[in-house]
């Protein structure tokens, strides 16, 4: 209940315009329930919607939030949560550009890529922390 009380606080309050002497990454997931900034530059974020860096490198960590089904010989059980933190880094973040970071799951493991403005990967995960 209090996870719902703060996550429709945060979507009630609109997003900031994007600085053009920033780059703005996006976040998304297909495969998930959830994918929020946590931190950048190990720094906890305040909002968790979106990042905006300054150019160069940063270390961005999302917090991805998933089911997965268990099951075998033709058995599944209800969908278990699984909650994972996904760093990804990247050395060259531009000024003004839009990237999109998007988190995805296969299973128990979970995955990370980032985009540049044109739809090329430029960044995958290198850190995976998942809890059960």
């Amino acid at each position: 209940m209090l996870m719902a009380g703060l996550l429709s606080a945060c979507t009630s309050t609109p997003l900031p315009n994007a600085d053009p002497a920033r780059a703005w990454i996006d976040l998304e997931t297909q495969t998930g329930k959830l994918v929020m900034a946590e931190r950048l530059d190990n720094q906890r974020l305040q909002d968790g919607r979106y990042f905006q860096v300054t150019p160069g490198s940063h270390e961005l960590m999302v917090r991805f939030d998933y089911e997965v089904f268990i099951g075998g010989m033709g058995q599944f059980s209800d969908p278990q949560e699984r909650l994972c933190y996904l760093s990804v880094r990247y050395d060259d973040f531009r000024p003004g550009q839009h990237y999109r970071l998007q988190a995805r799951s296969v299973g128990f493991n979970a995955y990370a890529r980032l985009y540049n403005a044109a739809g090329e990967v430029v960044a995958e995960e290198r850190l995976v922390n998942c809890l059960p």
